[in-house]
């Protein structure tokens, strides 16, 4: 970021913090209580997710609008709040006109739990766990594969972070640590069923068994050795390691590779007493499960 930018990104958020220090003590009845996310915990948030001018970053329950207007300001992002509570939309409008990014960004009146938001590259929220928990599905299945989703404190029940963060507070709040924790996540593609892939040695067949980002596979090679690996996803990225098993002697093997809707390609390194090689594999989908 350039030096201008970075002025006006700390003039723009210094303003925000001195507008909305009275809207936190308004609560109304039943309404989860409005706590800001800190400045430089803000910054880390959107640098954690490796936020950049193609991204559109869709702040859930944005409160003021910081985390918006530092998407625009300092990554040149495009930015949508999602806050439920009029007047602070009101507010992140104003402070988006005067930090100079009201063409970046834009500010919805609107139920995060019963809206869309599939068009977001970059999620970012600081929400109680149990919100996140009710948004776990539509960020695992209404977002493309390769969407990052950054949470300031708070996880989500059985999809563990890809990465977890701790950031020293700046100004920490009289009421709470002066450290806290980041989390990422990134939205995995879907591969759980059965592949097939033809080799010179006869038809690879593999079964994936997935836990959001993490993946089981099991089957057989043409050969006769039986596949028993484990591995990940990162997006659309998937690699796993494991061994072929027959009679004579395991087998090393480290599978990389790309899904695309119903295709998997990429390449399987194997190694055995005999020595090292490299085998192109490409899967198609043989059943959905």
């Amino acid at each position: 970021m350039k030096r201008g930018q970075a002025s006006r990104l700390v003039a723009a958020l210094a303003g925000i913090w001195f507008a909305t220090q009275g809207s936190a003590q308004d609560e109304g009845a039943g309404r989860a209580p409005f706590v800001t996310t800190p400045t430089n915990v803000a910054e880390r948030m959107l640098a954690l997710a490796g936020t950049g001018p193609a991204d559109l970053v869709v702040d859930l329950g944005s409160g003021d609008g910081r985390i918006v207007i530092a998407a625009a300001l300092e990554h040149g992002a495009r930015g949508l709040e999602l806050e439920i509570d009029p007047g602070l939309v009101e507010v992140s409008r104003r402070n988006a006109q005067a930090a100079g990014v009201a063409d970046r960004t834009e500010f919805r009146v609107a139920d995060m739990l019963a809206s869309r938001f599939s068009e977001a590259s970059v999620v970012t929220a600081y929400l109680l766990p149990w919100l996140l928990d009710r948004l776990s599905n539509a960020f695992l299945y209404h977002l493309r594969p390769g969407t990052r989703i950054v949470t300031h404190a708070f996880t989500m029940t059985g999809w563990q972070p890809d990465r977890s963060e701790t950031v020293v507070v700046h100004a920490p709040d009289p009421k709470a640590g002066a450290e806290t924790t980041i989390h990422l996540w990134t939205v995995p593609t879907q591969v759980r069923g059965d592949w097939r892939a033809a080799s010179a040695a006869g038809e690879w067949r593999l079964r994936m068994r997935q836990n959001f980002q993490l993946v089981d596979v099991e089957g057989s090679t043409g050969d006769g050795a039986r596949v028993a690996a484990a591995g990940r996803l990162d997006g659309t990225r998937i690699a796993f390691t494991g061994r072929l098993l027959v009679a004579g002697g395991d087998t090393r093997m480290a599978f990389q590779g790309h899904v695309a809707g119903d295709a998997i390609e990429g390449k399987v390194e194997l190694e055995s007493a005999s020595g090292r090689r490299t085998l192109p594999l490409a899967f198609g989908r043989a059943s959905a499960s």
